[in-house]
């Protein structure tokens, strides 16, 4: 019963999420960490186009509340990964790191990361509640 509460796709999905904004906060405080280096390039972190992709495609696995339910396709929920940004030069010691870019992402980053912690716990505080029967 508790490993299918938490091995529902909604909470992989959400913790992918909450791993891609961890991700992304280490990649942005690493820009903005080297923003006067000559020549750096900056890296962004993809997960969001990963998984619209997935769910157009529909590679994610849906859940299976018995063992009489037809099986689906098995999917895998995409793993946030970095990328380098190296075709392009914003300044003129061939750095592409713009600060007020940056600083910007960061402030989004952490408004994504508030909205998937405050979904992860409406899911649980939505199970709790059902255990206790609404009470």
């Amino acid at each position: 019963m508790l490993n299918s509460i938490l091995s529902s796709p909604r909470v992989g999905v959400l913790e992918q999420a909450l791993s891609a904004s961890s991700l992304r906060q280490q990649t942005i405080s690493n820009n903005i960490a080297n923003v006067n280096t000559p020549n750096f390039k900056k890296s962004e972190v993809a997960f969001e186009d990963l998984l619209q992709d997935a769910m157009d495609n529909k590679k994610l696995q849906m859940v299976k509340t018995n063992s009489q339910h037809i099986s689906t396709q098995k999917g895998n929920i995409p793993t946030p990964i970095v990328n380098v940004v190296d075709q392009t030069a914003f300044r003129t010691d061939g750095s592409n790191v713009d600060i007020d870019v940056e600083m910007a992402n960061l402030a989004k980053n952490n408004i994504y990361y508030n909205a998937v912690v405050q979904q992860l716990g409406s899911y649980f505080t939505g199970i709790k509640s059902a255990i206790k029967e609404g009470r």
